[in-house]
Order: C-alpha cells, then sequence, then structure tokens
C-alpha cells in the first residue's frame, strides 16, 4: 500500500520517512545491521514475499540506504550492504527498540546491541551533542523557524 508522499512537507522528520519508507523498509535496515545481506536472509527473517522484497530492497538502493553488490555471476547474485546514509539509521533503530522494549515488549527481544569492550547490553538514550543532557528530561523545548507551517508558527516560540 502507497502512502501519502511527505515531499512538500518541511518537516525533517516528514522527509526522512519519505526517505525510508514503509515499516517493512526499516525492518530491512534494522537486518542489515544485525549482519544480513543476502535476498535469501532477508526473506527468511522477515517472511516476506520476494516481489515485495525485491521492490522493497530496490528502493532502499536507490535512496542510498543500501549498496547492491554482486557476489556471484553464475547465476548471478547479489548482496545488500548498508552504506554509510544507511548506517547513520542506527541510532534510530536503536530508539525504536528501547522504546518497545520499554513500552511493548515488556522487554523482551530476539536481538540486543552490546558493548564490545564490556559485553554488557546497551540502553540508548539521545543526549545533546553540545551539553551532554538527556533530551527525555525538562529544560528543552520546540521553537518554530521560518519554513515551519504556519499552525505550528502560531503556536510555537520562534527561532
Amino acid at each position: 500500500m502507497r502512502h501519502k508522499s511527505f515531499e512538500e512537507m518541511t518537516c525533517a522528520i516528514a522527509q526522512t520517512l519519505n526517505q525510508v519508507g514503509e515499516w517493512w523498509s526499516l525492518l530491512l535496515i534494522r537486518d542489515a545491521l544485525h549482519g544480513l545481506t543476502r535476498f535469501d536472509e532477508f526473506q527468511q527473517s522477515m517472511g516476506i514475499s520476494p516481489n515485495s522484497l525485491t521492490r522493497r530492497l530496490s528502493e532502499l538502493c536507490d535512496r542510498g540506504l543500501l549498496e547492491r553488490r554482486r557476489y556471484q555471476e553464475r547465476p548471478p547474485r547479489d548482496e545488500y550492504v548498508l552504506t554509510d546514509r544507511g548506517r547513520d539509521l542506527r541510532p534510530v533503530i536503536e530508539a525504536l527498540g528501547a522504546w518497545g522494549r520499554r513500552h511493548v515488549t515488556g522487554k523482551k527481544a530476539a536481538v540486543r546491541l552490546r558493548d564490545d569492550e564490556t559485553g554488557a547490553e546497551v540502553d540508548p538514550v539521545l543526549v545533546d551533542r553540545h551539553t551532554g543532557r538527556r533530551l527525555d528530561g525538562e529544560g528543552f523545548h520546540y521553537a518554530a523557524t521560518r519554513v515551519a507551517h504556519p499552525v505550528k508558527r502560531s503556536r510555537l516560540p520562534k527561532v
């Protein structure tokens, strides 16, 4: 099912959703972050039809999130490898997973991110790069820029 395009919106979240597409796409990025690269691996992991998987992998390649690489000539076989742009979605995927473990699955998860040095499970938080303060606490507010929708400019303080 195709959704409305967010191309005309000036919101970074809407533009990002336009790039990553449907929820299947985020699951493909998740699986690529987990090390899966081959068509059959993605298909087995997600139980998606071959036609749907082909279309979604092509879209992610077209958007620069995955790169198609030939690993076998006869018969021709490709693998799908994350680009830098695709790897940059890791914090987003981890934040969604943390939220899901906290609010949906009761801390259950099939795959967990672990620290290479300590082996400890990672508990991701979003912090401000300049102050190191967590963004889920007090002391932050949204402010409208000049390109914000008029309804938001009327509601939010201006930058």
